[in-house]
Parts: structure tokens; C-alpha cells; sequence
């Protein structure tokens, strides 16, 4: 029988690290709608408006493995907390920006304080369940976070249009100050182990992927042959050489290279990886296009993205039950096909008035191909691995999950700045054009990895344990 005061304080644990999931998950995704109000506010340059989404996701992707340390060593709820606090002073900085350098600025430091939050939340809420209970609590936990999917363009668009865009941020406020006593009252702390920080990898890896997105972002600005660029993406390739160099040979690395020796490691989260470029490049031009092109408000731009943004809720949970039938590779393959097929359709017909009902299919398309391969993915990476590896493995997934939605920013406004500007709707669309069709080369790039998969009786075999 279960104890009934270990229940209350499980519930709360719940609840609590939940909510925080759900406030970090949010802000990665509510600008999306919010951005052509941010530019016309500030009268930014497009390569800035990239910096406001990705100056977020670059800071949590590569410190995510080091909030997780810091939690292990000094107390996982007494970091926690200290993240949430980090996370409301930066949300204050942001809405109180008086210059697109100042919220990007703060964007980065709401990003490094989401990094302590999330591995966390996590780590707080699998110490607090038995081993019985546990698969339960992460589900819920999992959905209220997915909800942040669903939720952050339309969340962004009624708070925009209702309000101004820099309530976004102010929201965040009130629900983290509330939180963090409660949060100091009933969560129980805990403690990992007492590993050694790898600092140099932290820096190496930073700093690789700054150079590779920082050339990414100006190549079309300043001259892809020009000084700058070149020599931020010779900086940033050889960077990350050496952090992989390094990981490979550090006694206690970020990153435990070992990891990707396994085939189904490696594929799976390049495929993963690949997926998440897709899926943040797409949503940030999409909301942008729907505005920009179409003439919609933020709240109209979100609604309509309901099409694709919705199928997670219907399609993911029959994916997940399917993985255990049939195994990973299928989904993947088919998943990351089938966003392949839905953003080479949209490729196709768009145009600055295209009617929104023919958008309907090609989004349903990329939105059930995204919620077959994403839980599919997930598995794939956690089902490679010992179960003693992983923390270490969902630690690498998540860094290459947001590494990913930097890239496809970045690599997306690339192509589409080839082709298209800002100046007017036809001009905007011409790129928003390119930019599909890259996001369905990169799709079908996914589904090419995913072949690289082995059969999961064989991923289980290697482990020595049956896979998820």
C-alpha cells in the first residue's frame, strides 16, 4: 500500500518540476509568432531575428550536461531553484530590452538558466517515484512539456495581439517567483555522483558551435568567401574536431565518445538531430510567412499552424505503442519521410496567396511524419545503451536535440536569405520556398539515417537488456 504522505509529496514533486518543464520548453518556441512584432519594434535585420530564437537554444543545448553536473555535486532542488531564479531575472531583462542586442543578450542567459532547469526537473522527479511508479510520473511529465509544442505559437500569438509581445517574458515572472519557495518547502533535495567537470569541453564545444552558426548566419550578408565568415567556419569545424578529440581521450568528458562506437547510437541521433533542425527551422519561417506573406496577426498565424502542431498529441502516443511491435527503424524512416513528402509539397505550391486550405495536407503530412519519428528517435538513443549509460545518453540527446534546432535556424536563413528578403510578400515567399525545400532535403536526410539502424532484437542483444 502506498504511503500516503510519500504520495502527497510525489504529487507535488510532479507538479512542480512539471510546471518548471513546461515554462522553459515554452519560451524555446513562444517567440515564434511574436517575431515580426519584435522586428517592427526594434526595426531588426533578419540574421538578428535568428539570434533571438537561437541565442536561447545555443546556451541550453551546450550547458545542458553541465546543469545536470552542478546538480549532482551541489544539490540537485538548491540548483533547480537557483535556475528558476536566473530564469525570471532574465525573463525581466527581456521584456524590459530596450535594443534587439539587449534581448538577445538576455535570451543567451535565459538559455544557460533553462539548462539547469530541464536535466534537473528530471532528475528531481525520477528520485521522487519509485521505480514502479515512475514510467507513469515521466509520461505525465513528458505530456505537460509537449504541451509547450503545441501551445508556444498560440500562447505567443493571444499574448501578442492582446497584449505586447514583451508579456511573453513578463508571464514568466509571477509563476516563477511563486515556484521557487514551494519549490525549496517540498521537493526533497538529492545528490548524484561527484563526477569532475570537463570544463575544456564545455568551452570547446561553445565555441565550435558559435563559429559554425555565426558563419551560417552572415554568409549571405557579408560574402561566403569573405574573411569573417570563412574564418568562423574553419574556427567552428576545427573546434568541434578538437572537442570530439578530446572527448575521446578525457578521463570524465562531456560527451563520452564511446557512446557513438554503437551504430544504433550514432544513426539514431543523427536522425534525431536532423529532425529537430527540420523542426525549429520550419516553425520559425512558417509563423513568419503566415505574417509576413499572408497578412495574418500572431494569433492567426498560430491557429494555423494547429494542422501540424497538433498531430504530436494523436500520432506520437500510437507511435510509442508501435515502437515496442515493430521497433524504431520503421518509424523513423517513415516518420522523417513523410515530413520529407509534407515540406517538398509545400515547397510546391506556395505562394504569397495561397489559400490556407491548401497548406491543410502538406502541414498534416510533416506533422504526423515529425510524431511518428520523434518518440521513435528517443528510444532508439536510450535503447543503444546499458542502462547504467543512461544519463549520459539522454544527456547527449538533448544537447544534439536543441544543437539541432540552432542548425536548422541558422542553416534554413541561409538558403532562404539566397533567395528572399523581407521587402514584400512575393519576396518573402520566394525564400520561404527554398526554405522548405531545404527543410525536405534534410527530412529525407533524417530518413537515410534511420536506415543505418539495426533490427532492435539486435540493439537489446548488445545491451543485454530488452529494448523499450
Amino acid at each position: 500500500m502506498t504511503n500516503p504522505v510519500v504520495a502527497t509529496e510525489g504529487r507535488r514533486v510532479l507538479t512542480l518540476t512539471s510546471l518548471a518543464s513546461f515554462m522553459v520548453a515554452l519560451d524555446s518556441l513562444v517567440v515564434a509568432t511574436s517575431l515580426s512584432t519584435i522586428r517592427s519594434t526594434f526595426g531588426t535585420s533578419f540574421e538578428q531575428l535568428e539570434w533571438v530564437v537561437n541565442a536561447y537554444g545555443l546556451t541550453l543545448a551546450v550547458l545542458l550536461i553541465t546543469g545536470a553536473a552542478l546538480g549532482d555535486r551541489f544539490g540537485r532542488r538548491r540548483m533547480f531553484a537557483t535556475g528558476l531564479g536566473l530564469f525570471v531575472l532574465a525573463s525581466v531583462a527581456c521584456a524590459l530590452s530596450g535594443s534587439v542586442t539587449a534581448l538577445i543578450t538576455a535570451r543567451a542567459i535565459q538559455g544557460a538558466a533553462a539548462a539547469l532547469v530541464m536535466p534537473l526537473a528530471m532528475a528531481l522527479l525520477s528520485a521522487a517515484f519509485s521505480p514502479e511508479e515512475r514510467a507513469r510520473a515521466l509520461g505525465f511529465f513528458g505530456a505537460v512539456t509537449g504541451l509547450a509544442v503545441l501551445g508556444g505559437p498560440i500562447i505567443g500569438g493571444l499574448v501578442v495581439e492582446g497584449l505586447a509581445w514583451q508579456w511573453i517574458f513578463w508571464l514568466n515572472v509571477p509563476l516563477g517567483v511563486v515556484m521557487i519557495p514551494l519549490v525549496l518547502r517540498h521537493i526533497p533535495e538529492s545528490f548524484g555522483a561527484d563526477a569532475r567537470f570537463d570544463v575544456c569541453g564545455v568551452a570547446l564545444i561553445t565555441a565550435g558551435a558559435l563559429g559554425l552558426v555565426w558563419g551560417l548566419m552572415r554568409g549571405n550578408n557579408t560574402g561566403w568567401m569573405s574573411g569573417e565568415v570563412l574564418t568562423m567556419l574553419a574556427a567552428g569545424i576545427a573546434l568541434t574536431l578538437a572537442f570530439v578529440l578530446w572527448s575521446a581521450r578525457a578521463v570524465a568528458p562531456m560527451v563520452p565518445m564511446r557512446l557513438f562506437r554503437t551504430r544504433a547510437f550514432a544513426a539514431s541521433n543523427l536522425a534525431n538531430f536532423l529532425l529537430y533542425a527540420t523542426l525549429y527551422g520550419a516553425l520559425f519561417f512558417t509563423a513568419q510567412f503566415l505574417q509576413i506573406a499572408q497578412g495574418h496577426g500572431p494569433l492567426g498565424a498560430g491557429l494555423r499552424m494547429l494542422p501540424w502542431t497538433a498531430t504530436l498529441f494523436v500520432i506520437a502516443p500510437i507511435a510509442g505503442n508501435l515502437v515496442s511491435r515493430i521497433g524504431e527503424r520503421p518509424l523513423i524512416v517513415a516518420g522523417l519521410a513523410l515530413q520529407s513528402l509534407g515540406f517538398g509539397w509545400l515547397a510546391l505550391v506556395t505562394s504569397a496567396d495561397l489559400p490556407f486550405v491548401q497548406m491543410i495536407a502538406p502541414l498534416v503530412a510533416a506533422g504526423c511524419g515529425v510524431s511518428m519519428a520523434m518518440p521513435a528517435a528517443q528510444s532508439a538513443i536510450l535503447g543503444a545503451v546499458t542502462r547504467t549509460e543512461l544519463g549520459k545518453a539522454s544527456g547527449v540527446l538533448n544537447m544534439l536535440r536543441f544543437l539541432g534546432g540552432v542548425f536548422g535556424v541558422a542553416t534554413l536563413g541561409a538558403v532562404f536569405a539566397s533567395t528572399g528578403t523581407l521587402a514584400s510578400p512575393q519576396s518573402f515567399s520566394a525564400g520561404f520556398t527554398a526554405a522548405m525545400g531545404a527543410c525536405a532535403a534534410l527530412s529525407l536526410f533524417g530518413a537515410m539515417a534511420g536506415l543505418a539502424l539495426p533490427h532492435a532484437r539486435m540493439i537489446a542483444a548488445r545491451t543485454g537488456e530488452a529494448a523499450p
